[in-house]
């Protein structure tokens, strides 16, 4: 299984896996009914996950039900507890999702049903969003929304820190924003060569072919440069060891940034 998700992952582009994943994937987990992982968005129960990963698959990565990954349970789980998306809030923030990932869109689309033009989605070509933007050029108006939630986008953008400052600049102040990217805490500063331009090189290196970067533990300070607060949470730690099981949670750190003025 590892070997075909690999090879599937590496053969087709994102916009054609976009389109097919959600019935070529439930197919896949048939392999794997029974209990002992549960997916927090879904409900799905599966004796294990399906394994992902472009390089090295990882285990128990992605639901085959509504296609969730760790990080993506990891975030829901911290939306939903600690966030005022899951506070029932008296409004719900007005939210730009960008890139948006299938299984959380999902959750948001029945959440905002009531009041829909305050969740838009956007990304650079995906089938699936409303706006089409590059990440570096938004074209918001300043302190237009609440929240924004941007994950493992920098990674590929040229620059990230011109990206920032425009995921900055589009928040109204005191709005606050999940900004995630792929980061190795055992790296002090942040990896980046551009000469680098063999696919095949660039995804030993870089762990994709279209990562331009492998952030470090200066990611926090590169999200505060550009003008946040930033929180880094390593929110795994404060699940229960059943949670972390059961949910087949990620040892990664969630970002929280909010934009004080």
């Amino acid at each position: 299984m590892k070997a075909l998700i690999k090879l599937l992952l590496n053969l087709f582009p994102r916009t054609v896996l976009q389109r097919f994943a959600e019935w070529m994937v439930p197919i896949l987990g048939w392999f794997y009914i029974g209990k002992g992982k549960e997916c927090p968005l879904c409900g799905c129960l599966r004796r294990k996950f399906l394994p992902y990963g472009y390089v090295s698959p990882r285990e128990n990565a992605l639901c085959p039900n509504c296609l969730a990954l760790e990080r993506h349970r990891l975030l829901w789980l911290w939306l939903l507890r600690e966030s005022d998306i899951g506070r029932g809030a008296m409004a719900l923030p007005r939210l730009l999702h960008i890139a948006p990932e299938v299984a959380l869109m999902r959750k948001f689309r029945k959440m905002y049903a009531s009041q829909p033009e305050r969740y838009v989605t956007a990304d650079l070509e995906s089938p699936l969003a409303d706006m089409h933007f590059d990440v570096q050029h938004i074209p918001l108006g300043d302190g237009e929304f609440d929240a924004v939630i941007c994950n493992h986008i920098l990674e590929h953008v040229e620059d990230d820190r011109l990206a920032l400052r425009e995921l900055h600049r589009i928040l109204r102040p005191g709005g606050w924003g999940v900004i995630l990217s792929p980061v190795e805490l055992e790296r002090e500063t942040t990896f980046e060569d551009d000469t680098i331009t063999d696919p095949k090189e660039r995804t030993r290196i870089f762990g994709q072919y279209d990562h331009r970067r492998i952030y470090g533990r200066d990611y926090s300070k590169r999200l505060a440069e550009a003008g946040f607060e930033v929180y880094d949470i390593p929110y795994k730690e404060e699940l229960s060891r059943k949670e972390q099981e059961l949910y087949a949670l990620p040892d990664e750190h969630l970002y929280v940034v909010q934009k004080i003025k």
